[in-house]
């Protein structure tokens, strides 16, 4: 089981970072509120009892609660000065006693201190717009701080800030950018920065400090409130009862970034891409909330409701002024599916001489199932193995030579889909095995007779591929039934469910929120875990990923890779013998492949760009370094292959016209995918492969 992690709530999927411009004030001082010490206090008990590995809650958890929390405020240490962090360390192995003691003023009181911090440098940031940077001296701005010394002095403080103000002001200037223009956007930008603070809420220092807490226990335990739950649950049934839009938070505005095909929003023809929502009233009668400057997450909750209930919008259409006219549009809410977020198919000919293949391929961004339709008895409720099974059929009737499963940046989601999802190419048998807190091994079996496909199989993964892609991956990879392709996935390899701490407390009234608690652990059916090592590809493909800082890994509190015994299962087939071939046609053909290539070449450029310490901030040095990109992009046949090969226009994403914002983001989506193309390649050479291996037999 997994938790979608999502930066704030909107109607559907994503938001943008938000943008607001009214006049700061005193940042208030937040406390905690009575349900949330007491939460604290239940999960701690939970987690000291029945974790996985139980962690006593002690002073050493609580040095590393400390330093997790200070980390997730300031975590490239411009916040803070080194005499705060000596403040906040000498309660440092306090907040154990303090949690059992229902007293949170710990975090809370290091919340209003940065609170306080951010202030002071947001107006030391505004004040040096009014300065007269000089780009032909030879300094330079450091990019990694997050282990560099906390600032001992507010002159040094003032003098990193100085550094990124001045970096910021460049990175606009060489974008061809005005002293009017830039002094204008930058100031916004930094009140946005500085308001974006001051509607933080205790729920939000709470929400944090919890996550500090729980990570610290093991990477994937986790604790949100009711927010976050019922986020969690939409991203499981792939659907929610609203009016079918994208939100995005732009200026002061709650915007409209996308709208639904078929829901209420779009079938209204009354609202439009860029339209703005300045009030949200209640049925055909209830008074109109006004919610320009309003938090996001907070105007969602106010759209969303119950399935048949009229909502109210009071509607700024997209570049009208301030005045104009508004227009108040009533829309009854419906079932929204999130289409996008389900298993999809394309089919991709892949030609070789003069021959072309057909294959078919299934991408799946989470393993998802509606549980509580299910629970319902609802014949039609929705889960990922049912669609890619309705896919498969699909397929089959396109008659494809071959079917790729991309699995990429799959974070997993239900154990019960990944079993399912495995029978479908595997039949029935083993799939994957758990081990409890206890030490019993359970081996979790399909039941399905005959596999959907029997055909050639391929699946693609990186290392954002986790939980239970792996899973499925190296199941597939145990039964030799087909060949993985891409990076080593992440190496999640534990088992979380999810606690109702008011379920467990006998309250009626949901005030706790919920406990995801690592409880078990995954074991392949060969015996071995893909905890911390992941799965391996059988033929590797290059990828985005640092895999230094990114996976299992890279956390400090992993458990370790271990193993059982091996599960009772018969391999469906050894396709170890055909390796080395797939791997030289691979070779030959990437070789040859100028697309692929100039990929290859991207990726090398951003590993680079990861690896620099600092960033110049002579002007002369960054054009230089821009003349020098641009002749490499130049020099080289033009490429779709996904990268923003565009020069930097120094804006954040909610600086651009929302026009501009979606075509970047259209332009990214309908780039040609250099790396799924070489994997179908692979599968047709499979394909080719396994026809004639079958012809010989016969």
């Amino acid at each position: 089981m997994k938790r979608l992690k999502f930066a704030s709530l909107c109607l559907l999927l994503a938001t943008v970072s938000p943008a607001l411009a009214f006049e700061a004030g005193t940042p208030p001082d937040l406390k905690p509120l009575p349900q949330q010490v007491q939460a604290a206090r239940l999960t701690s008990e939970f987690l000291s009892r029945f974790h996985y590995k139980p962690v006593p809650l002690n002073d050493a958890l609580s040095v590393k609660i400390m330093d997790r929390f200070i980390k997730s405020l300031d975590p490239d240490r411009l916040i803070f000065l080194k005499s705060d962090i000596d403040g906040f360390m000498a309660d440092k192995t306090k907040i154990d006693d303090a949690i059992k003691q229902e007293n949170l003023s710990i975090p809370f009181s290091i919340f209003n201190v940065y609170e306080k911090r951010i202030t002071d440098r947001m107006a030391y940031a505004r004040s040096l717009l009014n300065t007269k940077f000089d780009f032909n001296e030879q300094e330079s701005y450091p990019l990694m701080r997050d282990k560099a010394p906390w600032p001992a002095t507010d002159e040094e403080s003032k003098d990193l800030w100085r550094k990124r103000v001045k970096n910021d002001w460049l990175r606009l200037k060489l974008a061809g950018k005005d002293d009017a223009s830039i002094r204008e956007t930058l100031e916004k930008r930094y009140q946005n920065s500085l308001e974006r603070i001051y509607k933080y809420k205790s729920d939000d220092v709470f929400q944090m400090f919890m996550a500090a807490y729980t990570t610290s226990v093991d990477p994937h335990t986790d604790y949100f409130g009711a927010s976050a739950s019922a986020e969690f649950d939409i991203s499981m049934k792939l659907s929610l009862v609203g009016i079918g839009a994208v939100l995005q938070e732009r200026d002061d505005y709650i915007t409209i970034r996308e709208l639904v095909a078929g829901g209420p929003a779009q079938v209204s023809g009354k609202i439009a891409v860029g339209d703005r929502i300045t009030g949200v009233g209640q049925d055909e009668t209830g008074p109109m909330k006004e919610v320009v400057g309003q938090r996001l997450d907070e105007v969602v909750q106010l759209i969303r409701g119950a399935k048949g209930s009229v909502v109210r919008l009071d509607i700024l259409p997209a570049n009208a002024g301030p005045d104009a006219k508004h227009q108040v549009i009533s829309l009854v809410r419906d079932k929204i599916s999130l289409e996008k977020q389900a298993a999809q198919k394309s089919v991709l000919e892949v030609k070789d001489g003069n021959a072309t293949r057909k294959i078919g391929v299934i991408t799946l961004p989470a393993f998802y199932e509606d549980i509580e339709a299910r629970r319902k008895g609802d014949k039609d409720y929705r889960s990922a193995s049912r669609d890619v099974a309705k896919l498969i059929t699909e397929l089959k009737q396109d008659n494809v030579d071959g079917i790729l499963f991309d699995l990429r940046n799959n974070g997993g989601g239900s154990l019960s889909e990944a079993i399912d999802l495995t029978g479908l190419f595997v039949g029935k048998g083993p799939v994957v095995q758990q081990r409890n807190a206890n030490g019993k091994v359970k081996v979790e079996s399909d039941d399905r007779s005959t596999p959907a496909w029997q055909g050639p199989l391929g699946v693609l993964i990186n290392r954002g591929s986790a939980s239970a892609s792996e899973i499925f991956a190296a199941a597939i990879q145990d039964y030799g039934r087909g060949v993985i392709i891409g990076e080593p996935s992440f190496g999640k390899g534990t088992v979380q469910t999810v606690v109702n701490l008011d379920e467990v407390a006998h309250n009626p009234e949901p005030k706790f929120g919920e406990l995801k608690l690592t409880i078990a652990q995954f074991f392949r059916v060969n015996g071995g875990t893909t905890q911390l090592r992941g799965v391996t590809p059988d033929i590797s493909l290059p990828g985005l990923f640092d895999l230094k800082t990114v996976g299992e890994s890279s956390f400090d509190n992993a458990l370790p890779w271990s193993e059982v015994k091996p599960a009772k299962y018969k391999r469906s087939g050894d396709i170890t013998p055909l390796l080395p071939q797939l791997q030289n046609l691979h070779d030959a053909r990437v070789k040859d492949n100028p697309e692929f290539q100039q990929f290859v070449d991207d990726i090398a450029v951003l590993k680079a760009q990861r690896e620099k310490a600092e960033l110049s901030l002579n002007e002369t040095e960054r054009r230089n370094e821009m003349t020098a990109e641009e002749n490499r992009l130049k020099a080289r046949k033009k490429s779709d292959d996904g990268f923003n090969n565009s020069p930097d226009d120094g804006l954040q994403s909610n600086e651009r016209s929302l026009s501009a914002d979606i075509a970047i983001e259209k332009t990214r989506k309908s780039a040609k995918d250099v790396l799924q193309i070489e994997a179908a390649g692979i599968v047709a050479n499979l394909s080719d492969m396994q026809a004639g291996a079958k012809a010989a037999a016969n």
